[in-house]
């Protein structure tokens, strides 16, 4: 009630309203100022410190002078809808410390801001919110949120006085929603977008989410990454790339004719990290133990991110390519899949004769994989309508017992005188690790650990399929990334997953000697593989 009187108070001082111009430029400075002061907390203390740049000057002015359009957009735009100065400033400090709000709840979880390519993911969090650990987004979240932006909207339009003229308000309201809305609009348009996105691109730098976050608080750096990839163009640096893998791959199509093609079955385990390295006793994983003895290669693997996006190491693994190579598309780079159609794994092989098939027990919509999928070489994909899972009766997740027989069904219908890859991205390993997942267990730690071993099991079976079979067959095992489990760890003391590059049946030559542990990144996984498979 003292807010509301004090802010009755001031909406109701003698002629401040008649002063429009000087009440609008200050109301947007005080925002200004209070932007300034709170986007910092976007990112916790200690990563400030860790990421900020050597303090310079003329970088610090060109920084700020940067963010005040960027912010003046946002006021033109609660200016437009109300012609109220003072409500303006408050909506555009509350738009402005939200953002910054939910890249620090990001970053809680996940070690990464908030970064453009998450409004891509906005329906997907409402959609999968337990898959996001957003399960807090309920009525009450929604409730509290209306009150709040319709609740303080009402109290500014009653109280504060308006500033539209009089005359030709028709005009003036068309004028401003121009100004507010357009430059916007124009961002869309290649003669504005490309030397806007120069300009950007030579203030930004390379980008780094974190850096940006710290340079320019959370929404300028998602305004300024979300540019530059506007403007990006792709043509050139795919096509060097493509130049690049060429060669490489020459040799897919020469398979020895007297004997069988091989068959690639890439595992990708989420959330798989074997807990033995992070000091768990008690825990056995045979299956592991077996591959690591039987491995052409194997070891840890430094992900690509910690603790969540699968599609990142996933892409990693199927192109090849660096996230340097990805610049901007390398936060969600199945936004634009048809950039990198010619350099992926998968068309490689599939235009060398090769049968390409990806596998996933989830969504076909979730991170746009309906479409990236096909863009990226798949020929066939089999996703979550082709498994019968009653979430009620099975959990949330299909589980790897289930998937592995999916996979051998799948298996026994690729012919053997063309090689065949198998893309398989599990997903019972994945988190939330709740009471109800495994009978008898509320521990998030032994309810992970227990869903390790029976992931280990259903591995150990599908070896077992994949040895029996008449032709050469290469298994690809990694873990995605660590788990999200913060009652073990935040963060995890050594986010490195484990990889394992195992000949089968006709592939072993039985002259194997054992091999000596390797750290090694996902983009280099297929091709030590196809080194291997003397491909």
């Amino acid at each position: 009630m003292e807010l509301l009187r004090g802010y009755r108070l001031l909406t109701t001082l003698p002629h401040l309203h008649d002063h429009p111009l000087a009440l609008t430029l200050f109301s947007y400075l005080f925002a200004c100022a209070v932007v300034f002061a709170t986007d910092k907390y976007a990112l916790p203390k200690r990563q400030r410190r860790r990421h900020s740049l050597p303090r310079n000057l003329r970088r610090s002015i060109a920084d700020v002078i940067a963010r005040l359009p960027i912010i003046a957009l946002v006021f033109a735009g609660f200016f437009s809808i109300s012609w109220r100065p003072l409500y303006a400033a408050a909506g555009t400090i509350s738009f402005f410390v939200i953002f910054s709000g939910i890249s620090r709840a990001k970053f809680k979880f996940i070690r990464e801001p908030l970064v453009f390519s998450d409004i891509a993911l906005v329906a997907d969090v409402f959609k999968y919110k337990s898959i996001f650990y957003a399960n807090s987004l309920n009525i009450v979240f929604w409730l509290v949120s209306f009150l709040y932006v319709f609740g303080a909207s009402a109290l500014y339009m009653y109280f504060e006085p308006h500033l539209l003229p009089a005359d030709n308000r028709l005009f003036w309201i068309v004028i401003m929603i121009l100004v507010a809305d357009l430059p916007w609009v124009l961002l869309f348009y290649g003669p504005v977008n490309r030397p806007v996105a120069r300009v950007v691109q030579h203030l930004v730098g390379k980008p780094n989410a974190k850096e940006s976050t710290l340079r320019f608080g959370t929404f300028a750096s998602i305004i300024f990454h979300f540019i530059i990839w506007l403007g990006r163009q792709r043509e050139k640096i795919v096509a060097e790339l493509s130049e690049r893998f060429l060669a490489v791959v020459q040799d897919l199509i020469g398979h020895d004719e007297d004997n069988k093609a091989p068959l690639i079955v890439v595992w990708q385990s989420e959330s798989f990290i074997d807990m033995r390295h992070c000091g768990v006793e008690g825990l056995e994983l045979p299956t592991v133990d077996r591959m690591r003895t039987l491995a052409a290669q194997w070891g840890r693997l430094a992900t690509v991110f910690e603790g969540g996006y699968t599609l990142r190491t996933e892409f990693a693994v199927l192109s090849g390519l660096e996230p340097d190579d990805l610049h901007v598309d390398a936060s969600y780079p199945y936004l634009r899949a048809s950039h990198y159609t010619n350099i992926v794994w998968p068309t490689k092989l599939l235009k060398a004769g090769w049968n390409t098939h990806f596998i996933h027990p989830y969504d076909r919509t979730f991170f746009l994989r309906h479409k990236a999928m096909p863009q990226l070489g798949f020929e066939k994909m089999s996703m979550l309508d082709s498994f019968d899972h009653d979430p009620l009766r099975d959990g949330p997740y299909v589980s790897d017992s289930a998937l592995v027989d999916k996979v051998r069904d799948i298996i026994a219908e690729q012919p053997d005188d063309a090689g065949s890859f198998l893309f398989v991205a599990t997903m019972a390993n994945h988190g939330p690790w709740e009471p109800g997942r495994v009978e008898g267990m509320s521990d998030p730690v032994e309810i992970y650990l227990e869903i390790l071993r029976q992931s280990d099991k259903a591995l150990g079976e599908l070896i077992d399929h994949l040895e029996s079979l008449d032709r050469p067959v290469w298994l690809l095992f990694y873990g995605d990334h660590a788990p999200l489990l913060k009652s073990f760890a935040d963060p995890f003391p050594d986010p490195r997953t484990d990889y394992f590059i195992v000949p089968l049946a006709q592939a072993r030559t039985g002259n194997e000697e054992p091999t000596e542990f390797r750290e090694d990144e996902p983009w280099n996984l297929l091709k030590a593989l196809l080194r291997h498979a003397g491909l």
